[in-house]
């Protein structure tokens, strides 16, 4: 399968971040439907669900358009991914006034964030490489 290698590292990038983002905003429906919790989130949950799928398939894409020139490991390669999104999310957060994302919040969350990116993108976008035939 050696047919249209950026589409197949595309499709591998989305699936995790996919995944996890339909599995948080049933969590989130339930919370707010069922339990009436009252969480302002309505208003950014488009970004996440729009912006955070793409991007993590272009990453996908560029991971594999570098492994030839430089081979920085996928788990590496996934953690530099949050130097983007986080300060993204707080001018989005800020533009929304949600006011509990704070860039004090951000700066104190992000080593947890590049761990976490660190592990998915080890373990399983590695994984749907390996599946797609792209690693």
């Amino acid at each position: 399968m050696h047919t249209y290698p950026y589409l197949r590292a595309y499709m591998a990038g989305i699936v995790a971040p996919t995944v996890f983002l339909l599995i948080g905003l049933t969590v989130f429906v339930i919370a707010r439907h069922v339990y009436r919790v009252d969480i302002p989130i309505e208003r950014a949950i488009v970004f996440p669900m729009a912006v955070v799928p793409n991007l993590w398939g272009l990453w996908n894409m560029l991971y594999l358009a570098l492994r030839s020139h430089r081979h920085l490991p996928i788990g590496l390669h996934g953690a530099i991914l949050p130097v983007l999104l986080v300060p993204a999310g707080v001018m989005l957060a800020q533009a929304l006034d949600i006011s509990f994302v704070t860039p004090k919040l951000a700066a104190t969350m992000s080593p947890v964030g590049f761990i976490v990116y660190y592990l998915v993108w080890k373990h399983l976008v590695g994984f749907f490489n390996q599946v797609v035939g792209i690693e």
